[in-house]
């Protein structure tokens, strides 16, 4: 089982992956535009990791990604296989009993081809002859832009858990802290808010995973000073471009709002996040021909101020 550890920079490169004969390293490659574009949210986005298995590898290859029994030593969760185009498959998180998502096979031709639908994504893995080896290549197909990130951590420490398996090591592959995550956030590009144009005047909106639980994020936000009804926002939820205003909304630690301006908001929102910490979704709304685009500035350096902040602790 691995979980989103065990990683170095060299490995998160776009293009062609060095050539080296072993079953590492993997290279990530997001397809243009989908993850780059910030109004894309629940668009199809793909990304795609490649690596090469030395021949003593090769045979265990296909039964590594098909057969549950070697599936549960490296895949994020347990899961059953009816192997044929159709077959039913089922995924369950170790220890976690009574919550299980279903999917369905919809490619499996040996020894190359093996895709399967897992709730709303599309893993898609392909085998093909590399000189004495093998080349695997995995698209996964999914909706969730800003959880690519994750998605990207998580299948790197399943594929170096995988790539471990075939080579005959059993080394656990450590949990990711934060800094692989961080780091494929950063590749991907996808810290970025946008400016939004609305019947109302523009509106700055911020969507980001965070790598710390949501009691940690509140914390470091606050330092102490809990937001109030009609009191000042406390200054961890303020910007250069939104002062502190009266507070409209708690609900910690998942919800601040207040007023910056008489015809102005922010609202924070600490929602449902994929595996690392809680999805950072940010609105800030403003009078007709506000500086929405320093606004858009002044909250990217204070998003990834707080992100720094909660990597470091």
């Amino acid at each position: 089982m691995c979980g989103p550890g065990a990683w170095t920079l060299p490995q998160l490169t776009l293009g062609g992956a060095p050539r080296n004969g072993t079953s590492t390293p993997w290279r990530t490659t997001p397809d243009e535009p989908a993850l780059r574009h910030p109004h894309h949210r629940r668009r199809p986005h793909r990304t795609t990791y490649g690596a090469q298995a030395r021949p003593s590898a090769r045979k265990g290859l296909w039964s590594a990604i098909t057969d549950p029994a070697h599936l549960g030593q490296w895949f994020p969760s347990e899961a059953t296989v009816e192997l044929r185009p159709g077959g039913a498959m089922t995924f369950a998180m170790p220890g976690v009993s009574g919550i299980a998502m279903t999917g369905t096979v919809t490619d499996a031709e040996e020894p190359r081809l093996f895709a399967f639908t897992w709730g709303e994504d599309h893993p898609r893995w392909e085998i093909t002859p590399d000189g004495d080896g093998s080349l695997l290549v995995l698209v996964h197909t999914f909706g969730d832009r800003f959880g690519g990130a994750g998605f990207a951590s998580g299948w790197h420490l399943c594929l170096t858990a995988l790539s471990q398996l075939l080579d005959g090591d059993s080394t656990p592959v450590d949990r990711d802290a934060g800094e692989l995550h961080e780091a494929y956030l950063e590749q991907f590009d996808l810290g970025r808010g946008a400016v939004e144009d609305t019947a109302e005047g523009p509106r700055v909106h911020f969507e980001r995973q965070l790598v710390r639980p949501a009691g940690a994020v509140w914390a470091a936000l606050t330092s102490g000073d809990e937001p109030a009804t009609g009191a000042p926002a406390p200054e961890g939820f303020t910007s250069r471009q939104a002062p502190a205003g009266p507070v409209t909304e708690v609900t910690a630690p998942a919800v601040p709002a207040y007023r910056w301006h008489p015809e102005g908001t922010v609202r924070w929102e600490l929602g449902q996040g994929t595996g690392h910490g809680p999805r950072l979704v940010l609105i800030q709304t403003g009078p007709q021909g506000f500086d929405a685009d320093a606004a858009l500035d002044a909250w990217h350096e204070r998003i990834e101020q707080l992100a720094a902040r909660l990597l470091a602790n």
